[in-house]
């Protein structure tokens, strides 16, 4: 399915995002797991840079709930994997940075191993989401020769711009997504992703929340143009 097709279904279907805003018992629930009054001002803050789709329903007859869960599924099964090959991208990138040796500085050096191991973590979540869902976790080929060539700080520049179109491709999903597990590990996700932006945004002397108060999604359509050089 394409994105627009993919997208333009999720806001008629509505979302674990609608659920959770419409029903005060799971959004309670999901609160809890996630951690209480922090996770409260995050979702706010989703609900707000999502936006507010309404759930136009089916009808309720069984077939069509069949239908929809299975298109559900499918449509998290993408976005899992669509997450999954950000972050093999993401993974690369600084193992490649870390292996070539570019980054002198012991404590940059550190801070990218630290987000390596992040990223790798990720990884490792998402492969088993892609699997618990019925899916073959896919495993993009990736080349960093040209931003490796380009010395230390376009290193620097590279890494502080992939972590913000991270941060903001998680958000431009958010309200795509049916599982409220999954959602819940969108959330965690995005916020580190969104530190190591703020980290990287500070070494490269750029501002540490570019958006203002409100974080900026980006669409698949917005932020695949974007990493498609660093896919071999």
């Amino acid at each position: 399915m394409t994105d627009t097709a993919t997208e333009a279904a999720g806001r008629h279907a509505g979302g674990a995002m609608r659920e959770l805003a419409d029903d005060p018992s799971s959004r309670k629930r999901f609160l809890r797991m996630m951690g209480g009054a922090g996770a409260a001002s995050a979702f706010a803050i989703f609900m707000a840079a999502c936006g507010d789709d309404e759930d136009e329903g089916s009808g309720g007859s069984g077939a069509a709930t069949t239908t929809e869960k299975k298109a559900a599924t499918g449509r998290d099964l993408e976005i899992v994997q669509y997450a999954l090959t950000l972050e093999h991208l993401e993974t690369d990138f600084y193992n490649a940075v870390i292996d070539a040796g570019i980054i002198k500085d012991k404590a940059l050096g550190d801070t990218a191993k630290m987000i390596r191991d992040n990223e790798q973590e990720h990884v490792d979540a998402l492969t088993a989401t892609v699997e618990q869902l019925g899916g073959k976790p896919m495993r993009p080929k990736t080349t960093f020769d040209a931003v490796l060539e380009g010395g230390p700080d376009m290193v620097l520049q590279t890494a502080a711009t992939v972590e913000n179109l991270g941060a903001a491709a998680y958000l431009g999903q958010a309200g795509r997504i049916e599982s409220k597990e999954i959602l819940a590990a969108a959330l965690a996700i995005h916020s580190v992703e969104g530190r190591h932006a703020a980290a990287l945004n500070t070494v490269v002397g750029k501002t540490i929340v570019p958006d203002g108060a409100f974080a900026k999604p980006a669409s698949m359509a917005e932020v695949l143009p974007k990493v498609k050089p660093f896919l071999a």
